[in-house]
Parts: structure tokens; sequence; C-alpha cells
């Protein structure tokens, strides 16, 4: 009788144990089952960059012969949290027009460097505007160079599509031109006009692109009080390519360009 009494108080003393510690098991397993999810920031990534264009893409004015506004953007990129390395690869060249650029887009390297990247960065239609301004020095009429704007952009749309058909997902920025004629001409009233119709022409033909964006900088050149061209006068010197990534940045901040770039890769 002793031994079935102390028996059946140990049962009762485990089962007892047993089930009340299990509802606390069952809130501690609730509460493990609910982890909070990494931020996107959490794991940085590499972002590939291809820029490609003319003088200004190449770094021309820039006696630190880094590239231009690359060295500066390059810096701000990899200052975020999200992003491991920014690789820029420089497909500039000096003096390149929208036709020209146009051919080189068939270039193997260059349609290999595209189809890889996470954003595609354009520079193109200063040289387009100097070749009308060359031709017509002595008689230089606005109707000139709004005929050739037409033209200016056919070869910009197929720009972008052929960048387009090379890799749907990378981000497509185009920078606008500014008027470097300024300091030159400046009793030619109408160059700003025209500088001002050729930024609208470029971003009337980017707004046809869900990917793409225009990046205004005439702005910034206007500014007298400060010198932000180089000795030809016609190319950006370093602050001037300094202030351009800063605008490149700030787009790229409010349009979150980044953010989807690595969404689509």
């Amino acid at each position: 009788m002793k031994k079935f009494i102390i028996l059946l108080f140990c049962s009762i003393f485990v089962f007892s144990g047993c089930s009340t510690p299990y509802k606390e098991q069952k809130a501690r397993i609730t509460e493990h089952g609910y982890k909070q999810i990494p931020p996107d920031d959490f794991i940085p990534k590499d972002l590939r960059v291809v820029s490609i264009g003319d003088s200004l893409t190449q770094g021309v004015g820039d006696v630190k012969e880094l590239g231009g506004y690359i060295p500066y953007l390059k810096e701000k990129l990899e200052s975020q949290k999200d992003i491991r390395t920014a690789d820029f690869i420089n497909f500039g060249i000096k003096g390149n027009r929208s036709d020209q650029l146009l051919k080189r887009l068939d270039q193997p390297e260059v349609q290999t460097a595209i189809q890889n990247a996470d954003i595609v960065m354009i520079t193109i239609g200063g040289n387009d505007v100097m070749k009308v301004f060359k031709q017509n020095l002595t008689h230089l009429k606005l109707e000139t160079f709004l005929q050739e704007e037409k033209y200016y952009r056919e070869r910009l749309t197929n720009i972008i599509e052929l960048v387009s058909s090379y890799n749907k997902q990378a981000k497509i920025i185009l920078m606008g031109i500014y008027n470097p004629f300024m300091r030159w001409f400046a009793d030619i009233k109408e160059m700003d006009q025209i500088i001002s119709t050729w930024n609208d022409t470029s971003s009337d033909v980017v707004d046809q692109f869900d990917q793409a964006y225009f990046v205004p900088v005439a702005d910034i050149f206007n500014n007298y009080e400060e010198d932000l061209l180089y000795t030809d006068y016609f190319h950006p010197n370093n602050k001037g390519y300094e202030l351009i990534a800063a605008r490149f940045y700030t787009y790229f901040n409010e349009h979150g360009i980044v953010e989807k770039a690595f969404q689509n890769g």
C-alpha cells in the first residue's frame, strides 16, 4: 500500500510537471517562429555600370585623368550600405556624335558589357550641336539647328532602343547637354534656346522608355560665379565633373535607381 501511494504521488508529479511546461514550450516555439527579415542592405551587392558616349564620359578636362564624373560618382555610390563595389566600364570617346555612338554599339565588347550591366550611362548630343555650329558659323540660324534636331531625335531613339535590346533590365541614364558657348558667343542669345530645345528632345525620347531617365545639367553651368570649365572653355574641369556626379547621385536617390537595378539583377 505504501508503495502504491508513492507510485501514485510520483505519477501525479510527472503528469503535472509535463502539462504545465508544455504550454510554455509551445509559446517558446511560437515565439521562435517569427524571425525578423533582414533589410535589403544586409548583404551589400556589386553594382555594374557601363558608361558610353563622348568626351564627357571619357573625362576630357579632368586633370587627374581618372575618368571625369566617374570617380566622384563611384565614391558616392560605394558609401551606401547596400553597395559593396561600383564597377564602371568606360567606353567614352572624345568627339563622338550620336551617329558614331550608334555604330559603336555594334561592337561585341560594348554589347557584352551592356548585357552584364545594372546601369548604362550615356553622354551624347554636345558634338551634334557643335557640328551644326561649325558648319554654319558665319550664318547661324535657329532653323538649321531645329532641322538637325529632328535627325538627332531619331538617332537617340535608336540608341536607347538598341541598348534596351541588349539588356531589358538595365536602367539607362541619359545626361543632358549644357551651353559651353556662353563665354565665346555671349551675344548669340539663340544658343540657350537651342540647348533647351535639344534637351527637351532628349527628355521626350527618354520618356518613351520605362527603364530610362533623363538628368539635366545645363543649369549647373549657368553659374557664372564659379569656373566649371576646363582651359578649352568647352569641357568641364574637375569641379564641373564633381557637380555632374552629385547631380547623377541625386537623381539615383530620387528615383530609387540602384534599388530597382538590384531588384531586376
